[in-house]
């Protein structure tokens, strides 16, 4: 199992330089630059101030060598500086991660408090009135954005609570209740149609390993029902429902643009968007190399919890 782990950490680089590269090539390839546009919004510049400004950024230099300054800077744990806002890009992915995060824990903590109980619930009353509004729920969840969501949710508070929830971001450890009355509306929206993709495959996968021979075998030496279900049913049927769960907290990390929009929230997805719209190469690189590092650590932390639910699973 030690193995495996080093073995995973170790394939976490080629994965991260491929996306590295990936991203330089393609952001590099978008007509224009960024000292262009600058220029531009001041009113025009000359050719020489122009130049100027490129070896400012150092976009004069050839592209192998802006990539290999660029990544001598990430083993120094240095992500460059933003060509939009002058400041670090970690400093700018720091100011907004956080917010961006907490959203994306409740959304998923929310999906798991409903999805789980529910898609089970669905499972064991097959074809019963039961059955039919979970499959309603999850079929509704699927089918609402979750930035309509929100929007029906403000103007609801607007229209009959006569309250709007918070526009200015608080951190968790200064005041927990303002933080959680902003916070909690974008989790519930964004939360319900994560629940309703988990709610599905739920039941698909409970109702697959019901059927199976050893939980007939289990039923025949007169086990408890929900001895049946718990210990061996759904600790089965888990698997693919936590590679779901984890598919969708990498995706949250930075597809919550409009959804952040709604609920005015400065988040990492806005700052995507803003930082394309800018051409700051150097934000932008940061900001995927930041979500393709989450969405490896997710498939990591879901391998680790597949070898503890399941222990016929072995790492050789």
């Amino acid at each position: 199992m030690f193995r495996y782990l080093i073995r995973r950490i170790l394939l976490m680089v080629p994965t991260l330089l491929g996306a590295a590269i990936l991203v330089f090539v393609l952001m590099r390839m978008i007509p224009g630059d960024i000292v262009t546009m600058r220029m531009g919004g001041q009113g025009g510049g000359s050719q020489e101030a122009i130049e100027v400004g490129r070896h400012k950024l150092g976009l004069d230099q050839p592209m192998w060598r802006q990539f290999v300054d660029w990544m001598y800077g990430i083993a120094k744990l240095d992500l460059g500086t933003s060509m939009w806002t002058g400041n670090p890009v970690s400093e700018e992915i720091a100011a907004r991660f956080p917010l961006t995060m907490q959203v994306a824990l409740m959304a998923t903590f929310l999906a798991i408090l409903l999805a789980i109980p529910l898609g089970t619930l669905a499972a064991l009353k097959q074809d019963t009135w039961a059955d039919y509004a979970v499959r309603i729920f999850s079929i509704a969840g699927l089918a609402t954005p979750s930035f309509w969501l929100g929007i029906v949710m403000i103007i609801g508070f607007l229209v009959i609570f006569k309250w709007m929830p918070p526009i200015t971001y608080t951190p968790l450890w200064q005041d927990p209740i303002a933080n959680l009355s902003q916070l909690i509306w974008p989790a519930l929206a964004t939360g319900y149609r994560y629940s309703a993709v988990a709610t599905r495959m739920t039941r698909s996968s409970v109702l697959e390993v019901l059927r199976e021979d050893y939980i007939r075998t289990a039923r025949a030496k007169g086990l408890v029902e929900r001895l049946i279900v718990n210990r061996h049913a759904l600790t089965n049927a888990l698997l693919p429902v936590i590679t779901v769960i984890g598919l969708e907290f990498a995706f949250l990390i930075g597809g919550l643009v409009v959804t952040e929009q709604v609920f005015n929230l400065n988040g990492m997805g806005l700052l995507f968007v803003k930082a394309v719209g800018q051409q700051d190469y150097t934000l932008v690189q940061g900001l995927v190399l930041v979500v393709v590092f989450i969405s490896i650590f997710s498939n990591f932390v879901v391998d680790i919890i597949y070898a503890w639910l399941d222990p016929r699973i072995h790492y050789e």
